[in-house]
């Protein structure tokens, strides 16, 4: 029998976890087929991901045109979008059954206009979490600083969340904080913890894509001494960053307060490793994935990168190895004039900005596709 190197990468500790939802695979089988075969335990959506399903499919249609009369693209939208999330919970169950609560989630995202207040996040997070109705479905919330404010609130009511869009190490470290503290929270208010999951989705090509750019300006305008020192800096600091959030995850989830959690049954919010189908053509394609593989992490991967892992991908642990280069590789690129800070707010502002031009593409074809359903359209 062939060697299966996603049930491999599961064996080392790492979730696999489907980048990807679509209403046909929830329905003809292909969910419950990765889930069997390719060692799949979790699935993540987020407004990108709903835009091409609907775009791309008649599946929404029925449902659309049976809708209750009234309702605004944004409720039309939470009802679909929510029935996905519901339906494909309900596939994971036997998951979220056999790992005892451990594994086995499905993400649904908040919308990208609330990422700057906690308040919205928080009403947004928790009708989400009621419309679903499933306990493993995990809410997306943006890693803002008003994102994390949202986590402990969310944590201390019960809501499984997943921080998304994380770049910088600061802002892994503001939603460790904020879970540890609103399980802390719950314990007070004498309220059980032991259900509850959160991972911090921590971002990992888009930092390269962002530094390489700025380093071939810099070997634009460099004598032929730096352009060598600097081509060798390029693809590598987006494993690096994802390597010192690992580290951060080790240190904080250790010690006398953490173990004071874990008497009441806490589990540990793991580092999910996102946006890691590899985007520049001259890397390796499974590079983001064979970089950070360990134990207690979770790698969320579009089809193809799974597809790609399944043919070629290589399985040993690496996601704590050679943390001091990677630490020296920041601080050489830092010495080149390009602020790691200044890069991870950029991609932070950018990814809401994506997110938010997505939702706005959605909304829109919905309305272009009522006018279509609607009696007498085309």
């Amino acid at each position: 029998m062939p060697m299966n190197r996603l049930q491999q990468l599961h064996d080392a500790g790492q979730s696999i976890w489907l980048d990807s939802i679509d209403r046909r695979m929830l329905r003809n089988g292909e969910l419950e087929r990765r889930i069997r075969d390719d060692a799949l335990t979790g699935m993540t959506s987020n407004p990108t991901i709903f835009q091409k399903a609907l775009s791309s499919s008649d599946a929404y249609d029925d449902q659309l045109a049976g809708a209750e009369q009234g309702l605004n693209p944004m409720q039309l939208f939470e009802l679909v979008e929510t029935t996905d999330v519901r339906d494909a919970c309900d596939l994971f169950a036997g998951v979220f059954s056999s790992t005892r609560g451990s594994d086995g989630y499905v993400s649904i995202e908040v919308s990208p206009g609330v990422s700057h207040s906690a308040d919205a996040i928080f009403e947004e997070a928790c009708r989400l979490w009621k419309t679903v109705d499933r306990p493993n479905v995990m809410v997306k919330v943006p890693g803002t600083q008003e994102g994390a404010l949202a986590v402990r609130r969310l944590t201390a009511a019960g809501v499984n969340v997943n921080i998304t869009l994380l770049f910088a190490i600061a802002a892994h470290a503001r939603v460790i904080e904020a879970y540890l503290a609103g399980l802390e929270d719950r314990i007070k208010a004498r309220q059980p913890i032991d259900g509850i999951a959160s991972v911090a989705s921590f971002f990992v090509s888009r930092v390269d894509t962002e530094i390489d750019k700025r380093l071939d300006a810099l070997i634009a305008k460099a004598s032929p001494a730096e352009k060598e020192r600097l081509q060798m800096l390029k693809g590598r600091a987006a494993i690096a960053n994802a390597k010192l959030a690992y580290k951060l995850f080790r240190e904080k989830f250790s010690g006398p307060r953490w173990e004071s959690l874990v008497k009441h049954g806490a589990r540990v919010q793991r580092p999910l490793w996102a946006s890691t189908s590899t985007k520049n053509p001259e890397y390796r394609d499974v590079m983001y994935v064979e970089e950070l593989i360990g134990p207690d992490t979770v790698n969320t991967m579009p089809p193809a990168t799974i597809d790609a892992f399944r043919d070629h991908g290589v399985v040993e642990r690496t996601v704590d190895k050679r943390v001091p280069a990677a630490e020296g590789l920041l601080r050489e690129i830092e010495a080149a004039g390009i602020s790691i800070d200044e890069v991870t707010a950029k991609l932070l502002n950018d990814g809401i900005a994506s997110f938010q031009k997505s939702f706005d593409e959605l909304l829109a074809g919905i309305e272009t596709k009522l006018g279509s359903l609607a009696p007498g359209g085309k």
